[in-house]
């Protein structure tokens, strides 16, 4: 009995596993996004003989319920690569080359410019004394306590 029930578990495994030539319901992944394939829109048709990159060969394959696309959609945009007039909004006209200009417009100028400070000066004297002579105290060289000092 053990053995029949995996026979038939091992026979329903590998069965859809060979099963590559069969048809595809192809399901949009994005609703309103269309798959296209060969100019035809197959989205919920079934599509035979799609092997995709199961294979390294290319197969054209069949759609049955699909609808043709339009190439160059009326969307009713403007595109200027078409080479198509826009069906509405401003009409351009071009001026003729006799025409009489407008004034020139007045000069306009206007520069910056930035510069960084000059150095501070320090308070020294033009010609200082050849050596400073700093004031001298009796108690050169101790550490000075100001409050408990004695005259």
């Amino acid at each position: 009995m053990r053995g029949g029930l995996a026979l038939a578990i091992l026979i329903g495994t590998t069965l859809p596993a060979l099963a590559g030539g069969g048809f595809d319901i192809v399901i949009p992944g994005r609703p309103g996004v269309p798959i296209i394939i060969n100019g035809v829109d197959a989205s919920y048709a079934v599509v035979e003989g799609a092997w995709g990159l199961g294979k390294g060969e290319q197969v054209q394959p069949t759609i049955y319920g699909g609808r043709y696309v339009d190439p160059v959609p009326n969307v009713g945009h403007y595109y200027p690569s078409a080479g198509h007039v826009p069906g509405y909004g401003r009409l351009e006209i071009e001026p003729p080359a006799n025409r009489r200009l407008p004034q020139p417009a007045e000069s306009y100028h206007q520069s910056w410019s930035a510069q960084s400070t000059p150095p501070a000066q320090a308070e020294v004297p033009f010609y200082p004394p050849p050596i400073i002579v700093a004031p001298q105290d009796r108690d050169f060289g101790k550490p000075q306590d100001f409050p408990h000092r004695q005259p």
